[in-house]
């Protein structure tokens, strides 16, 4: 093997680890909303096939009915959108998608405890004086 076809075998060794350990990441933190990992391959000189691109499908839809249950998976899928060491524009997209996701969970949930508070006032100060730690709000009576 000549120089030149080492270099080419070290770089697509390089970009094999890179792109395996990105998509591991992802994958690694979408846990059960991951639909699995897609490689794409380049053969190397020496005849072996190295991981050059790859993408990891997540499910984002929203938990029908359950704002809550939509609330946890959007976070989930923020996270694992941002779980590799430097996020591709790609995740970034993904990230900003979630985070849209989340608002609007966080605002169904405050929806819902509002119309179950609907004509009773001293549950709504009650309720109010105790800001939701899981909505990320600070609320204050």
């Amino acid at each position: 093997m000549n120089e030149t076809d080492q270099a080419e075998l070290d770089s697509l060794k390089a970009r094999d680890q890179e792109v395996r350990s990105h998509e591991q990441a992802h994958q690694s933190a979408a846990g059960s909303y991951s639909k699995g990992m897609h490689l794409s391959f380049e053969k190397g000189a020496d005849g072996r096939r190295y991981a050059v691109d790859g993408e990891v499908q997540i499910d984002t839809s929203k938990e029908a009915g359950d704002p809550q249950a939509t609330l946890s998976k959007a976070q989930t899928i923020l996270k694992a959108a941002l779980a590799p060491a430097q996020p591709s524009g790609q995740d970034k997209q993904v990230a900003s998608e979630a985070r849209q996701m989340i608002t609007e969970a966080r605002a169904a949930i405050l929806a819902q405890q509002q119309e179950q508070l609907k004509g009773t006032p001293e549950r709504a100060y009650e309720t109010a004086a105790k800001p939701k730690a899981s909505l990320g709000l600070d609320l204050f009576a």
